[in-house]
């Protein structure tokens, strides 16, 4: 889940064992938001999940912004910027992920949501000057993309089934990711992270909630318990404390360390998958995703052009 960083993607520092529990967290949390999003479309519509999670996220961070009594933001050209980091980073994603995953499986839709990070280079490279592809993110990018062809499969665009289609929605979501990267690096300066998250989430539910209404009506709320727990998990954990958890990583780590949680987040849905609703990869998707962490590892800078770990 892309995020605006406090810091460039370069900065490294040491990983201490507190930052591993910490992102160990955070990919439990965000690799869950996979199961979650499956039990709740048993129930609930996909405009309807999607809703819930960034409207209760949005109340829980704002909530916990009075309670720390952090400044609010007062220009009012964020406005538009909330908006519009609210549905390229929220709205639009959670979308397609929360569509997608109605006809693939929660261990690949975390696969081929991992490859945000090669979307987010390429978008920032054609955008930023001092964001140029260099051998190295070429390198990273191309052995990604191997990876994702490898894990959707060579005939899945063959026939625009359901499964293909849910394929695609995965990967549209990871270029709205990479496009919300790439936005917020210039339009949300100074602003506490906490605030921001809670101004984007507010964002994406003013153009989730008449989307929903106008969709699905409004929702009956007479769920069963799996299902309120899965939304619970979702709001409570996925869209609050998840966004704590990941300034905290990036205050403590940088965002290069912090950048690991992708390559953490995809093998947590594939084991809770396969827990709860015997989801079962194909090889070729595992080993896509081996390829696909290849590559994000060598654009995170930590295998370096001969497979040894850069300094």
């Amino acid at each position: 889940m892309s995020q605006p960083a406090a810091r460039p993607a370069s900065a490294q520092t040491e990983m201490s064992p507190q930052a591993w529990a910490l992102l160990g967290a955070l990919a439990v949390i965000w690799g869950g938001s996979f199961l979650s999003n499956r039990a709740a479309l048993s129930e609930v519509g996909v405009l309807g999940v999607v809703t819930l999670r960034v409207a209760g996220g949005a109340v829980l961070l704002w909530l916990y912004v009075a309670l720390r009594r952090l400044p609010l933001p007062r220009d009012p050209r964020l406005l538009p910027r909330f908006l519009i980091m609210g549905a390229l980073n929220n709205a639009i994603p959670f979308s397609l992920i929360v569509w997608g995953q109605q006809h693939i499986d929660s261990g690949l839709a975390a696969i081929l949501n991992a490859s945000t990070a090669i979307f987010g280079v390429l978008i920032a490279a054609a955008v930023f000057s001092d964001e140029k592809l260099t051998p190295r993110k070429i390198t990273g990018v191309l052995i990604g993309f191997g990876g994702v062809v490898l894990a959707v499969g060579p005939g899945a665009l063959a026939g625009l089934d359901p499964t293909s289609l849910g394929q695609i929605a995965i990967l549209g979501a990871s270029i709205s990711y990479g496009c919300a990267g790439a936005y917020a690096r210039g339009a949300i300066r100074n602003l506490a992270p906490e605030v921001a998250a809670a101004g984007m989430l507010t964002g994406g539910t003013l153009w989730l909630l008449p989307a929903m209404l106008w969709a699905e009506g409004v929702p009956a709320f007479d769920w069963s318990a799996p299902v309120w727990a899965a939304l619970a998990w979702l709001i409570v954990g996925c869209s609050a404390l998840a966004y704590l958890i990941y300034y905290r990583i990036l205050a403590m780590a940088g965002a290069g360390n912090l950048s690991l949680v992708t390559l953490l987040i995809p093998p947590v849905a594939i084991v809770a998958g396969h827990l709860v609703y015997d989801e079962a990869l194909a090889l070729n998707a595992l080993a896509g995703f081996a390829i696909l962490a290849a590559g994000l590892l060598v654009l995170n800078g930590r295998i370096g052009r001969f497979g040894r770990k850069t300094p």
